[in-house]
């Protein structure tokens, strides 16, 4: 297994490329086409004190693993990775397409925006050692924050996202292993 160096450098827009139009799509994860696999940091439980930890890595068949250890430890409880890119990469996107295997946990699909403390997030089922592919609309997205929902808050405003996210959570304590083929945009 490959591992995957998190390196931080220059943000590139994906949009820049491309004129998009309903039904069309772009891939923002896609190891066998080398994209989405810089720009990756990991955001742990231990920011708070908490012991999870967590791995990017690429395998052999060319995927992205997203694996670690969640512990409920220390009041911790949540694992996540997070890509990074240039505002507007996403205006006019519908929903994100999600090829991937899993172990039989849920994970999230998050959404941030710079000048938010909220993410928005949706979950998402695995079944254990199955594909699986979903569509996720944005209207699916939900703003919480360190574990709670917020009712009242400012709509998402998919211009202004600038990191789309991997997290494990929601005391589903133990080993946990997610196999991403691709996620994709739709527009």
């Amino acid at each position: 297994m490959r591992k995957l160096i998190l390196l931080f450098i220059p943000l590139v827009s994906f949009s820049q490329t491309f004129e998009l139009t309903n039904g069309q799509s772009i891939d923002l994860i896609n190891p066998k086409k080398n994209v989405g696999i810089k720009n990756w940091n990991i955001v742990n439980d231990d920011v708070m004190g908490g012991v999870s930890i967590s791995y990017l890595s690429i395998n052999d068949e060319n995927n992205l693993i997203f694996r670690g250890y969640l512990s409920l430890e220390n009041n911790g409880g949540f694992a996540s990775s997070r890509l990074s890119f240039t505002k507007e990469t996403l205006t006019g996107v519908k929903s994100f397409k999600i090829k991937f295997k899993g172990d039989g946990n849920t994970y999230k699909l998050r959404l941030r925006q710079n000048n938010r403390r909220a993410s928005y997030s949706c979950d998402f089922k695995s079944f254990k050692d199955k594909w699986i592919e979903v569509n996720i609309q944005i209207e699916d997205f939900k703003p919480s924050w360190r574990g709670y929902s917020y009712s009242n808050y400012p709509a998402l405003d998919i211009k202004e996202i600038n990191s789309l996210g991997l997290q494990i959570s929601d005391k589903q304590e133990g080993e946990f292993k997610l196999e991403i083929k691709y996620i994709k945009a739709i527009y």
